[in-house]
């Protein structure tokens, strides 16, 4: 969850040193932590890794047609079930690019198939082309100027943000086409962070920043959408011969970012005090736009209401005959009249369906685009749910946005997610999958800096597929350019040369996009009636995520979880009875907390894996155990060759832990960096024994660690036999990743 205004802060929060983005390498290494060791990612080496998710993939892009909803679900025409494994691409950190040239678009999408993403979300497109630059100190030393790469589409030569520079669309077209060509898919997010200039006629453009949720109403710039979305997606791709529109290669078109004229009067952003030297905390209306709103407000009353009810209304809010009513703040909602109340809560969605519902028509009649289209994401889990998605579930599918401990939101914590189930990504996601709807997930991640970022990929692929999720993009992906690229995790989101997520990404492809995990043998279903979606409005941050009172939190972790309708009659969901284990309805996911903190169990035929406070060595699994001096990893073994683990002759363990950069010191609290640090990465080994269990009839069994590229660091080394397994030592040499074979 960006949260709304986060586009908007996005530049302040990452471009500072300690809350934010790094700098760049220094002249030597850093210090290590204890026990560190340096790790680097090597995208351009991947072309030789012997791990390559490839056959997940099914290229080119497009071959089998538009990808459409049917049964809830993606599919292809032909019925053939379609999934989403896939990254945001942007580029905020220095030295990187959302559009990168030639070489890197080779490079990046070679890289991301081998490491089994079949999709990715291209995100601020819609930014101007122009260079940010990180000044030096000016002192003795102080490094040169550094240049931020072009972002977006939008050309800056021009006063207005209606005009695509050239070279740009042309690192489009290329980049779209080296991931068709390997079989990803793309999808198209209209607006995102798109700021307007004194050409584009839009008022108050200079106090709007990125424009949410005055998107929704404000005629200039609906027209901007509408023209921007026909510029793009008309654009003909000479590599590939067809237009966006027209491409399958094309699987999604976003209507808006993390955009909500709902979420706006949830969150007290319809004050309308917007002003030039004002203390415009958070987000606002300026004067301009909160008066056209209200206009349009005691327009919709005039048709929607008597005029004894219309009296009634005017009572209520304190205006006399003739005077306008003015929307409530949220500081009222809790007492607020229910005629009030519901007014304005009808308004708004209407307001919402009538612009989304117009974007659609728009995009499928006068642009001709064929894709799924996506509205918005439901993306703040402190307010309620709801009643965006009234106007969401129109659509034919649902998304959602949610982050573990999102530093510019909560404030970052550096806690486990795997010691609180209940407040889990899946467990918060879960509350907006819709029956007949398919769901997406196209913003998730677990920020650095976290000692327990390692837990995120296998946690939420496993329960995205015991849920039966149609898509998960981790956000975010930044291409880094050749002669810029240095070895550092450069943001709180950037996953590019993670040493731990890049390793995992591998191992969610096959348990969520190949399927390892069972969908539950049950889905509970659960609905609600118009008063409870106007209470869950009203209701504190203390009934987070779901704001349903008496739903059991941890259901999503053991059977499917899905809303059936809304507006309707209610259906509460069963009580879940009190244990020491949720345990998924398949038997494949157990999720225990004890005392010593949380374990998350994967055991399916294919996959299996340990994640959390396993130290103990009594966390175990078909065929997977550790002893290892480490108080927290996720270790992982996957069958590559297909088959199930016990009969497989080609397997991938990873052993992963904490991860970071040279350098990087917490502060006393250990929540958040002092200092950010600089290249090299480093790993913290997984050290010990990770045994594997029940392989039938092995005779030899050899790991191959492997590098950063997915090559060989060091010689094959043989696994011992014990009357319990095969003992494979890790640790030494340093990785993430071994390479296991099984001779029988």
């Amino acid at each position: 969850m960006k949260s709304v205004y986060f586009t908007a802060a996005i530049i302040a929060l990452l471009s500072t040193g300690a809350g934010g983005r790094g700098a760049t390498a220094p002249a030597q290494q850093a210090p290590l932590p204890y026990d560190a060791v340096p790790y680097v990612i090597d995208h351009p080496g991947r072309a030789e890794s012997l791990i390559d998710m490839r056959f997940l993939l099914d290229g080119p892009a497009g071959k089998h047609g538009f990808v459409t909803v049917k049964d809830g679900h993606f599919r292809f025409a032909d019925g053939q079930r379609f999934k989403c494994w896939g990254v945001n691409i942007t580029g905020w950190e220095l030295g990187s690019a959302l559009l990168p040239p030639h070489r890197e678009a080779e490079i990046y999408a070679e890289s991301l198939a081998r490491l089994g993403v079949n999709c990715v979300r291209l995100h601020f497109l819609d930014m101007r082309k122009e260079q940010r630059v990180m000044d030096g100190d000016g002192g003795p030393g102080a490094k040169p100027p550094i240049t931020h790469t072009p972002s977006g589409l939008i050309d800056s030569s021009y006063d207005d943000s209606r005009h695509f520079d050239p070279n740009q669309v042309d690192r489009l077209h290329y980049l779209f086409a080296q991931f068709k060509q390997r079989g990803i898919y793309v999808d198209f997010n209209l607006n995102v962070g798109r700021t307007y200039r004194a050409g584009d006629g839009v008022p108050d453009y200079d106090l709007l920043g990125v424009a949410k949720g005055v998107t929704y109403f404000g005629p200039e710039l609906i027209a901007l959408q509408k023209e921007y979305a026909r510029m793009l997606l008309g654009l003909r791709n000479p590599y590939t011969g067809l237009r966006y529109a027209d491409d399958p290669a094309v699987a999604i078109v976003e209507i808006v970012n993390e955009n909500s004229l709902l979420e706006f009067w949830q969150r007290n952003w319809l004050r309308g005090e917007r002003v030039p030297g004002g203390e415009n905390l958070q987000l606002d209306l300026t004067p301009h736009y909160a008066q056209l709103l209200t206009r349009r407000y005691n327009d919709w009353l005039a048709a929607h209401r008597s005029a004894a009810q219309l009296a009634q209304l005017r009572s209520l809010a304190g205006v006399g005959e003739g005077e306008a009513v003015p929307f409530l703040r949220r500081g009222a909602f809790r007492d607020a009249p229910e005629q009030r109340f519901r007014a304005e809560i009808e308004f708004l969605t209407d307001v919402e369906i009538d612009f989304q519902q117009d974007m659609a028509r728009f995009l499928r009649e006068e642009v001709g685009i064929k894709s799924v289209i996506m509205p918005t994401a439901d993306h703040t889990y402190f307010i309620a749910g709801q009643p965006m998605m009234r106007s969401s579930s129109r659509f034919d599918v649902m998304d959602s946005h949610v982050y573990w401990q999102h530093p510019a939101i909560y404030g970052h914590r550096n806690d486990p997610m795997v010691n609180r189930p209940e407040l889990s990504i899946p467990a918060k996601l879960a509350r907006t999958a819709m029956v007949g709807k398919a769901f997406t997930v196209s913003e998730v991640n677990h920020p650095y800096p976290s000692e327990y970022g390692a837990e995120m990929i296998p946690t939420l692929a496993a329960y995205a597929g015991l849920q039966d999720w149609d898509g998960i993009f981790f956000y975010t992906f930044e291409a880094k350019l050749l002669d810029k690229a240095t070895p550092v995790i450069g943001d709180h989101f950037d996953i590019t040369q993670d040493p731990v997520k890049i390793a995992q990404l591998p191992v969610g492809a096959m348990l969520f996009l190949r399927g390892d995990v069972a969908a539950a043998r049950k889905v509970v279903e659960r609905s609600y009636s118009t008063a409870q979606i106007d209470a869950a409005a009203r209701m504190p941050r203390a009934e987070q995520p779901y704001f349903t009172p008496g739903f059991p939190e941890t259901l999503p972790l053991i059977h499917g979880s899905r809303v059936r309708c809304l507006d309707c009659a209610p259906v509460s969901a069963p009580p879940v009875p009190p244990s020491d284990s949720i345990l998924s309805d398949t038997g494949e996911l157990d999720w225990r907390v004890g005392a010593r903190g949380g374990v998350i169990r994967i055991d399916t035929p294919r996959s299996q894996g340990l994640i959390g406070f396993v130290r103990d060595g009594k966390a175990t699994t078909t065929h997977l155990s550790a002893d290892i001096a480490n108080d927290f990893a996720a270790i992982t073994l996957s069958s590559l060759d297909g088959k199930p683990i016990h009969i497989s002759d080609r397997m991938l363990v990873t052993v992963t832990a904490k991860a970071g950069n040279s350098g990087q010191a917490w502060n006393d609290r250990r929540t958040m960096l002092e200092t950010w640090g600089g290249a090299p990465t480093w790993i913290d080994p997984v050290r010990g024994w990770v045994i594997l269990r029940d392989l039938d009839g092995a005779l030899l069994v050899t790991a191959t660690p492997l590098d950063g590229a997915g090559k060989p660091s060091g010689p094959a080394v043989n696994a011992r036999m014990l009357e319990d397994g095969w003992e494979l030592a890790v640790g030494t040499p340093a990785t993430t990743t071994y390479l296991v074979r099984v001779a029988r």
